[in-house]
This record gives structure tokens, sequence and C-alpha cells, in this order.
């Protein structure tokens, strides 16, 4: 999707805002319009008129979008199709408490200002060229709306709703015959390793996001790093050694079958969008903070990997298996040199130094989305994405 022509766009728009729908309808069965305020929840319904009102700005009232990341960012945008859509849907600018108090648009009408600004980006996609600068803002809208439905999941988890991710990639790691040891890493010498993109190289056929722009050059000593991240077997054995918290949305059964069923099984299940369920030994340990990482790494006599360990061994090694969970680096979430901020100037920039890098994709994460070069970012506490972590020898 990174090199999208119009066609591809236009059929991933149109696919992705089915999903959408199918995420709300969801919502809708389970009757969770109203949910509480916190951090990491939104109103369904201002998220559904915050992914119309995106789309709208960037796409069909952007004066300038066939300058591409040129343009001027303070440019005046045309009017929204909705009087009051700037006051209740520009998340750069509204208060995100305030957005339970908001005199929002309610289902008919949102749901009416979502197909009408498809429409009219459809309409608008069908006139450009291929290669324009322009397509850069439809790929941006395409990608932002694949993050809130990623975050529509994350959401349904933590408010128990029977969610069906119709989108989700199904992990390979939970096949029950995967290998449950650490033993199973990779070698590397030391080189000199670079990540990144030149600004100058950015056209309407190659798209990417500000934070992978620019360089950094890193002399990578020697390293091994697993092949595959954590699993549950292992994590489980630091937290029965540790007494290390369970993760979020995990409790022991409380009725453990005799050791003699099943050699491997673990007496512990996850809750799925309201379902507890047996943890599968084999599959990637989730839902696990950046702190919990680095306490099972002070147990194991191992550590996280940087960014450029992780960059390196996905991109040059077949047998390096990633896409299960979010994977935890070692390090803080920074621009490359050479960073220039993209038009959503909102995007990247105002978390700098506040998070850490998450790479590799979620099985939640939307095909769309996935690709080796995402830098991920979030603040090391949290347990309710669907995040692990991998690990380096020491």
């Amino acid at each position: 999707m990174r090199q999208a022509e119009v066609n591809i766009l236009t059929q991933g728009l149109k696919t992705l805002r089915a999903q959408t729908l199918e995420a709300f309808a969801d919502y809708q069965r389970a009757g969770k319009l109203r949910v509480p305020i916190e951090e990491a929840f939104n109103p369904p319904l201002w998220e559904l008129g915050h992914i119309a009102w995106f789309q709208e700005y960037w796409v069909t009232r952007n004066q300038q979008r066939s300058d591409g990341v040129l343009q001027d960012i303070h440019h005046p945008r045309l009017p929204s199709v909705i009087a009051s859509a700037d006051t209740w849907y520009d998340s750069a600018t509204v208060k995100h408490d305030s957005r339970w108090s908001l005199p929002l648009l309610q289902t008919t009408d949102c749901l009416a200002f979502l197909q009408k600004t498809l429409d009219m980006t459809l309409g608008s996609l069908e006139k450009e060229l291929e290669g324009s600068p322009a397509l850069y803002f439809y790929w941006l809208a395409l990608q932002h709306e694949a993050m809130h439905l990623e975050a529509s999941a994350y959401m349904a988890q933590a408010l128990e709703i029977p969610f069906e991710a119709t989108w989700a990639h199904a992990p390979q790691a939970r096949r029950s015959d995967r290998r449950q040891t650490i033993t199973n890493m990779q070698h590397f010498q030391a080189v000199q390793w670079s990540m990144g993109t030149d600004w100058q190289t950015l056209t309407g056929q190659s798209f990417c996001f500000d934070n992978e722009v620019g360089q950094r050059d890193t002399a990578l000593e020697a390293f091994s790093i697993a092949l595959r991240p954590v699993t549950w077997a292992e994590y489980f054995n630091f937290i029965r050694a540790t007494g290390h918290r369970l993760p979020l949305y995990v409790r022991k059964k409380s009725i453990v079958a005799p050791p003699s069923s099943s050699p491997t099984a673990l007496p512990y299940e996850i809750k799925t969008f309201g379902t507890w369920q047996p943890l599968n030994p084999a599959a990637c340990a989730m839902h696990i903070s950046w702190d919990d990482a680095q306490a099972y790494c002070t147990w194991a006599g191992c550590r996280l990997p940087t960014e450029a360990e992780w960059d390196m061994a996905a991109r040059t090694q077949d047998a390096f298996e990633w896409g299960e969970v979010w994977e935890w680096t070692a390090d803080n979430f920074e621009p490359f040199e050479g960073f220039r901020t993209h038009p959503y100037v909102e995007y990247s920039a105002p978390w700098f130094g506040s998070r850490k890098v998450l790479r590799g994709a979620a099985w939640v994460t939307h095909p769309y989305l996935r690709n080796v070069h995402y830098r991920n970012f979030f603040t090391p506490e949290r347990r309710d994405i669907y995040a692990g972590f991998r690990v380096c020898a020491a």
C-alpha cells in the first residue's frame, strides 16, 4: 500500500470504510456508544466523526494537496460540509475529556457525514494523475483510518465487547507445534547500519510517515537476537519464579486440569473481546508493558533489542518472525537526523522523547498499515495495546 496506484487506493479506501462500519456495528449491538471517560478511550461517535473530518480536511478541503508534503501547512482550508466539524473533531485542538460533552452528530447524521466525505474523496481521487504528489494525502487518510480501526479493537477488548476484527491477521505463532525455547537466536557480526528515508526520494508513488524521514547511522556491535517474540510459556516461567503481576486480561483458571491431561497446558486463560479462552503456551505473550518486559529481561539475563538491531534483523533475515504483537525496543521515540515534519505536524513531533519505540505489527493491525519500516510509539506503562517483546543476549 506504500506504493499504491489510484485504483488500489480507491479500492483500499472502500474496503477500509466497510470494515470501520462493521466495527462500529459491533459497538452498536453491544449498546456501547457511551463509554467511560478514560485516556485510552474516545466516544465511538466522536471516532467516526473524526475519521470523516480527517479525510475531508486533508483531501477535499486541502487546496494545496497537489504540492504534496511540501505544501504550506497554514494555507486556508475550504469549509467542511458540517459547519462545526473543526470545533468537534480536530484532535489537535479538541481536548480529550471534552469529547464526551460536545453536541456531536448522532448516529444517522454521523454515518451520513462518513459517506459524504468518502464519496467526495473518491470523486477527487478519480481525477488525480498517477505519481501526483497529491496522492500522499489519500494514502495518509487511508493509514489514519487503519490506525483508528486498530484502536477500536483495543477499546472493544477493554470494554469486553463481542468484537469481530474482520481484517485481523491470523498469527502463525498460535500453532501448537511452535518451539517454546529461547535458544532460537540469530547472531550478527558488528556492522554499520542505517535507518531512515531520504526526503528527496519521496514522490507520489513512494509514501512514508515523517518519523521515518531522515537518517540514523548506527555502529552496531556484534549481537544475538531471538527470531521470534517471547511466548506465554516463557513469560509464565518468569511469573512463577518472581511473582510478577499477571498481564492485563489474564487470570488463573478456577479449575485446573490434572497435569497428565496436557504437559504443555498453562493454568491460565485470557479474555478476548469478553470471552475467556485458554492460553496457548506457544503464542506470543501480549498486553505486556515496557516495564514488564524490562523486568523479564533482568530475571532472564537478557535485554531488549535496540531499534536498530530489530530493524537490521527484520530486514535481513527471512526467519525473523514478526506480526503477532507490537514489540517494545529499548529506544526512546526520537527523530532521525534530518527529520522534517510532514503537513500533519501533530503526528510525530509532539511525542518525541516521551514514548518508547515499538516495531513490527500486532494481529489486529490492518494489513494496509503493516510495514517493516513502521515506527509505533507508546508510553512505557501501556498494557492495553497488543504489545509483547523479543530479547537479545546480554
